[in-house]
């Protein structure tokens, strides 16, 4: 079992910045991929980001966030990070952390956290 907990909503203007975190606990072994999902009022589930936490760290970005949010990591403390800069109103959702285990093709998620951008 792996669990996650995310960190870093919250209400920021138009052109603004926030970071998330998600820290990671449990049978990090499996686990091969971590990442964002976004879900915005009436919207599907969408990903934002994710990361390999191996070695090669091979990021991806939904178009609609490249050159404004940022992926990292820190395989010491098992947490990954979304750096969002410039953010709009389209980016008010509930950002959810995944984590993807390659060896049991099973996810894990946080329990999501509110960003809302509004002036």
């Amino acid at each position: 079992q792996v669990q996650l907990v995310e960190s870093g909503g919250g209400l920021v203007q138009p052109g603004g910045s926030l970071r998330l975190s998600c820290a990671a606990s449990g049978s990090m072994y499996s686990i091969y991929t971590m990442g964002w999902f976004r879900q915005g009022p009436g919207k599907e589930r969408e990903l934002v980001a994710d990361t390999s936490i191996t070695r090669d760290g091979v990021t991806q970005y939904a178009d609609s966030v490249k050159g404004r949010f940022t992926i990292s990591r820190d395989n010491a403390k098992n947490t990954v990070y979304l750096q969002m800069n410039s953010l709009k109103p389209e980016d008010t959702a509930v950002y959810y952390c995944f984590a993807h285990s390659s060896l049991y093709n099973l996810d894990y998620w946080g329990t999501g956290t509110q960003v809302t951008v509004s002036s």
